[in-house]
């Protein structure tokens, strides 16, 4: 754990290459289950303000084991940031992947997908970079190939993948107008050829039915911001499908072949997004923000509460140590019926409801509590005081975003595509997105049953410290490091460590030594 560009990535993939090393093996199953960080980074991460290869997402890998060798694998992934298909922030880009397509393909695989100059695309906003950013995304391409190809994955299905994101950007590209002649929306004239690109790369033919979809509105008159929303609502879920699909695809690749009655033994490691502040947060950032306040708490448990207690419950001297306790913060968030997340799903229920009502609810619900603070003037908007510190969250999108809704219309559209594997990502019943939780909506349930996982476990934990705000290398900045160590109770840690009992044989081990 720790902020948002500490390093929690870059320590998973040393953690596993270690674990790797000390089985001693170097079996095909080893280097696949290396191979999957970077296929999922491509796919999965992205520059931000704060990190140059933030991770849009939170994963927690199980490696399984019989007699000290490695048998087989799982990934469970938590919160896709499908927003960013269709908006960033400025001095942020989309995913990589995109931008490593554009650096990798040839010029005739970019014609058979309907690729232009990235300059033009919506979604990725022109920001391509300079030449030697673009040589360093081509080599990137080139590994997610070679991951691919290693991981098993068939050529056509890399084909098929490669052409839906292709026909992402092109549907980014469509606008809408108003028709003259009765208010409602078209596609302007001059976005028919990206419609038809889109239409095209997903095998849905004519194109005048990708249209149709794009022009469906449940009983009000059609305008073009509502349009506009079905296509950004089309692009996020086709991108959070593919990506679904990946994480699938990997667990079936990896999936232990041993008899039900062999015992296996277990290692998990979850490297998850760390906690964001930035000058404008969102649903996304809230999420995020949740799952480290979460963690948080566990840490505390572990670490304050479960070791006190085995002090007291000995009869040893000991005077008790206390530490920044966020049970508040979490009942704030969490607690039912009357919860932020309740009151949300609650609001999120009613058709006529809007931010602003959300809001109105929050500022009535809350009023005196000492977490939670009222937006200023007329700035529809919260803050959070977390235990990393205050956050302001600007409340527009977030009931769009906890309801994550995709027109029935729309996918059947793509269920009866003739590419196999569009068809098969819209398809639920032969595709796991119950286990997969990547819907904002089911953030609180895959939250959930994470720390189930972890209460169960034997946890040790890895706090990872950003030297600096300004990702330098070779500058540490002693108070942000020192807010760091603060805010995560790593002082009250070093403090419980020196003063506790941090060696404990068991009886048969000291009466034996």
């Amino acid at each position: 754990s720790g902020e948002s560009g500490a390093g929690k990535t870059e320590s998973t993939k040393l953690l596993l290459q270690h674990i790797m090393n000390l089985c001693k093996g170097n079996s095909q199953l080893e280097q696949q289950i290396l191979q999957v960080n970077p296929l999922l980074e491509a796919f999965g991460n992205a520059q931000t303000a704060m990190n140059d290869n933030s991770s849009r997402f939170g994963k927690y890998i199980q490696l399984r084991f019989h007699k000290n060798t490695v048998q087989g694998a799982k990934l469970s992934e938590y919160l896709l940031e499908k927003s960013r298909v269709v908006q960033q922030d400025a001095g942020e880009r989309n995913f990589h992947i995109f931008y490593y397509m554009f650096a990798g393909l040839s010029s005739e695989e970019k014609e058979i997908y309907g690729l232009l100059d990235p300059s033009l695309y919506r979604y990725v906003s022109g920001r391509f970079g300079t030449q030697d950013t673009a040589q360093r995304w081509k080599h990137k391409y080139k590994e997610v190939c070679n991951a691919l190809d290693m991981v098993g994955f068939q050529e056509q299905e890399q084909v098929d993948m490669q052409a839906i994101l292709a026909g992402v950007l092109s549907l980014g590209n469509v606008t809408f107008e108003p028709e003259e002649s009765n208010g409602s929306a078209k596609v302007s004239e001059a976005s028919r050829g990206w419609l038809k690109v889109a239409a095209v790369s997903g095998c849905i033919e004519p194109a005048c039915v990708l249209f149709s979809a794009l022009l469906w509105r449940p009983s009000v008159s059609c305008c073009c911001s509502f349009c506009a929303d079905a296509r950004d609502s089309i692009a996020k879920v086709a991108y959070g499908r593919v990506f679904g699909w990946i994480v699938c695809k990997i667990n079936e690749l990896l999936a232990e072949n041993v008899d039900s009655e062999v015992e296996l033994r277990e290692i998990g490691i979850l490297d998850i997004f760390g906690f964001e502040n930035f000058a404008v947060n969102r649903f996304e950032q809230f999420c995020i923000n949740l799952a480290n306040e979460q963690l948080q708490h566990f840490f505390n448990h572990h670490i304050f509460q479960l070791e006190q207690a085995a002090y007291k419950e000995e009869d040893l001297p000991w005077e008790t140590i206390t530490f920044n306790n966020n049970e508040p913060v979490l009942d704030l968030l969490l607690a039912k019926p009357l919860g932020l997340l309740s009151l949300l799903d609650e609001q999120s229920a009613f058709p006529q409801a809007t931010d602003k009502t959300f809001v109105d609810k929050l500022n009535s619900s809350f009023k005196g509590n000492l977490h939670f603070q009222p937006g200023r003037g007329r700035v529809l908007a919260f803050s959070i005081i977390h235990y990393a510190g205050k956050v302001q969250y600007t409340a527009k999108g977030f009931l769009e975003k906890n309801r994550d809704t995709l027109p029935a219309n729309v996918r059947g559209l793509f269920v009866n595509s003739i590419t196999p594997l569009l068809s098969v990502l819209f398809k639920g019943k032969s595709f796991c997105f119950a286990a997969l939780l990547i819907f904002p909506c089911s953030h609180q349930h895959s939250l959930m049953v994470l720390m189930e996982r972890m209460y169960s476990a034997n946890p040790h934990f890895v706090r990872c410290i950003k030297p600096n705000s300004q990702k330098e290398p070779g500058v540490m900045d002693s108070q942000v490091v020192l807010q760091q160590l603060r805010y995560n109770g790593l002082l009250e840690t070093i403090r419980i460590r020196r003063d506790g009992f941090s060696w404990r044989p068991s009886f048969e081990e000291c009466a034996e030594r």
